[in-house]
């Protein structure tokens, strides 16, 4: 059960599809994982959102993107990437999970996957981690997170009817539930450390959930944050005035950001600063300091996941294989060289 490749992406975000877009595109065989599906993360999505960018600052493979409105949608998104991978005929290998990782003598690398029902071996020559970071929520830490009415991810707001919600975060994924919860018939309380919304909330939506709070229909707690959550109610502690409340509660999305993992990395030697998370990199060509590993993504933002998405990191894929045709034609000089020599 082990197979070799010359190039093993890990992730089949659309940076990862990308990757192996290049790679076929320079004759390079190349095999993509994924412990889920094919855009996964996309997947996840709620099911009414709709993308920050436009149709064709998010294509990949120079296949045009062709959505129904302005700005895509989720199921639009899911869509695309799908045909684009058949259209490439990619080599994309859904249920595989990737959980041990070690870099062999001869310079290449040995990747132990899970799959649903065994396991396998890869060696590759090079390894792409793709892996994002939303398969990692940035868990509370508190008493009764772990209750069954307790999520991390949200997709619509139609289970919710008529039940009490309280939404922890004021980011966009926190927006977009509370209104989505709100509008499906729920009572909903916002509960936020800061003083306002977050920068980043998409300014279409601002003015929405703006007017909602102003008017009542979304209750606010800012400067609060949540202490306990019980199977009836969260406890919420006010950071200005030590005031402790208790909200009664259906229901706790709590959406507070997710984090990219990079146990693996550092496990195969690549640094990552502890302060901003970010792994160690050359821009230039998403190479790490670890030869023959790249990185490709919202990964190599680390902490901060706004820094990089898909329209500004779908070009990661062709740095990586430039890098990597580049590292074989110097090796094959040097080889030529040394063969004159002698």
């Amino acid at each position: 059960m082990t197979e070799a490749t010359d190039l093993l992406v890990i992730g089949a975000g659309p940076c990862g599809l990308a990757a192996a877009i290049a790679a076929k595109q320079a004759g390079l065989p190349c095999v993509v994982l994924d412990r889920r599906t094919v855009v996964s993360t996309i997947d996840r999505y709620p099911l009414a959102m709709t993308f920050f960018s436009t149709p064709e600052r998010i294509e990949i493979g120079g296949i045009p993107f062709i959505a129904s409105h302005e700005k895509p949608t989720r199921q639009d998104g899911l869509i695309y990437y799908r045909r684009v991978a058949d259209h490439y005929a990619l080599d994309v290998r859904p249920g595989e999970e990737v959980v041990d990782v070690a870099r062999e003598a001869d310079g290449g690398f040995r990747v132990q996957v899970v799959r649903a029902h065994d396991r396998k071996e890869y060696r590759a020559a090079n390894l792409v981690f793709a892996t994002g970071y939303f398969d990692n929520p940035n868990f509370l830490r508190i008493p009764g997170e772990d209750l069954p009415h307790v999520h991390h991810y949200f997709l619509e707001g139609h289970p919710y009817w008529h039940q009490r919600v309280i939404v922890i975060g004021a980011g966009n994924s926190s927006v977009d539930a509370a209104l989505e919860c709100w509008r499906a018939g729920a009572t909903v309380t916002l509960i936020h450390f800061g003083e306002g919304f977050d920068r980043t909330v998409k300014a279409w939506v601002l003015p929405d959930i703006t007017n909602r709070v102003k008017q009542g229909s979304i209750g606010v707690r800012w400067h609060s944050r949540v202490r306990a959550i019980t199977p009836t109610d969260v406890e919420v502690v006010s950071d200005v005035t030590g005031a402790v409340e208790r909200i009664p509660a259906d229901a706790v999305l709590a959406m507070t950001g997710y984090h990219a993992d990079t146990s693996l990395l550092r496990q195969l030697g690549v640094p990552v600063d502890d302060a901003t998370g970010v792994p160690a990199h050359d821009e230039r060509t998403m190479g790490t300091p670890v030869e023959g590993i790249y990185l490709a993504g919202v990964i190599a933002s680390g902490n901060d996941a706004n820094r990089l998405f898909i329209e500004n990191a779908r070009g990661h894929g062709e740095l990586i294989v430039q890098d990597i045709v580049a590292r074989r034609r110097t090796a094959q000089v040097r080889s030529s060289a040394v063969i004159s020599a002698s």
